[in-house]
């Protein structure tokens, strides 16, 4: 008869298996503790590349800012004293290849649309704007008193109120028309000027915005963007689309001069606007545009589509053949990384390029 095994033998049999299960557990937690050790190790290395490929794709967008500034210098070293659609920095968008990624680029005229901070209080009057004469708040110094004439309601209008009002019109948007036109000016008159009056029946202030679901107040000073415009009493995503392609934004700047040179042929509203004329008219005035523009204003009144409308002097005013504002919309892909800017640039006196605005993102 075999021997039973004694309690000494059993003890030891039982370490030996909590031993084995005890090594085990570290060994699994150990694996654990590895694989969430190579999990992390491998995440930080995939975002310091994604940091360095963004990197690299913001150095790549400005690598086209300052591109677009040799183009620019280059356009008006040939030509200083006029700016058209002829010139090299009118071309449609387009893309160069580069290491491991692409850049793409558009320059546009921010005077060949309608500048909504033209209709800041600082801006001139019509009255101002036919007789030459600065506005004493925006700086441009001691103003010249006023006629008799000067003094009615009409001559105290801003120009760009006036040319805004009738391109909303102009547009046939839905369920908009002379008096819906003439509130959205007006809120947008409040929103820019700096006090809390209210212009005219349409017009909109603190009070108005802060009733809201989400409150908020007026800006009180120059818009941003064009995107600003939701935030604006009146302003229905329907009418801030159709007028997109025909406004913009100058920052901190109230000018309201129109490149008759650079205006499309194929938006005629701005024009019809501009001249109050028909909108075949307008049609007429821009298909008779030579490819590259006018050398002068002289010849541009001087055309025989002009003569059957009578402008008024605040209305020529409004018109040059140059321009100072330009526009980048670039963007750069850079691996798996993407970046795209927007930067808005000047061209001083002496010809020289200075970037005065610059938006990240692909507005």
């Amino acid at each position: 008869m075999a021997n039973k095994p004694s309690v000494f033998s059993l003890r030891i049999a039982s370490q030996r298996g909590v031993a084995l299960i005890t090594v085990m557990l570290i060994v699994a937690l150990c694996s654990i503790i590895a694989a969430q050790m190579t999990t992390r190790l491998h995440t930080q290395m995939q975002r310091s590349m994604n940091i360095s490929f963004n990197q690299q794709a913001y150095w790549y967008a400005l690598g086209a800012e300052e591109f677009t500034k040799r183009v620019l210098m280059k356009a008006f070293k040939d030509e200083p004293e006029v700016t058209h659609l002829e010139q090299i920095w009118a071309e449609e968008a387009t893309t160069f290849p580069v290491d491991f990624g692409e850049i793409t680029g558009e320059i546009t005229d921010l005077q060949s649309c309608l500048n909504l901070n033209a209709l800041h209080p600082h801006a001139k009057t019509k009255n101002e704007s036919a007789n030459g004469v600065s506005n004493k708040r925006s700086g441009g110094g001691k103003a010249n008193p006023p006629s008799r004439a000067s003094k009615s309601a009409s001559d105290k209008q801003l120009p760009a109120a006036t040319v805004l009002e009738g391109l909303i019109v102009n547009l046939n948007i839905d369920g908009v028309g002379n008096f819906e036109a003439e509130a959205m000016v007006n809120a947008l008159t409040d929103w820019l000027d700096d006090n809390d009056m209210i212009t005219g029946a349409g017009g909109a202030e603190d009070n108005d915005y802060a009733a809201r679901e989400f409150p908020y107040l007026a800006a009180n000073s120059y818009l941003a963007s064009v995107n600003e415009l939701r935030l604006i009493e009146h302003f229905s995503p329907a009418i801030i689309l159709a007028l997109t392609p025909y406004v913009c934004v100058l920052p901190q700047n109230s000018q309201h001069l129109i490149n008759i040179n650079t205006l499309d042929a194929e938006k005629p509203e701005l024009l019809q606007a501009l001249l109050d004329s028909s909108l075949g008219d307008a049609q007429e005035i821009l298909n008779a545009r030579d490819s590259s523009g006018y050398d002068n204003l002289d010849d541009f009144y001087q055309l025989p589509e002009l003569s059957k409308i009578n402008l008024a002097k605040w209305q020529k005013a409004q018109f040059v053949v140059d321009s100072q504002y330009f526009k980048l919309k670039a963007s750069a892909r850079f691996n798996n990384s993407y970046f795209a800017m927007s930067s808005i640039m000047k061209v001083n006196e002496s010809k020289q390029i200075q970037v005065i605005s610059r938006t990240i993102g692909r507005n």
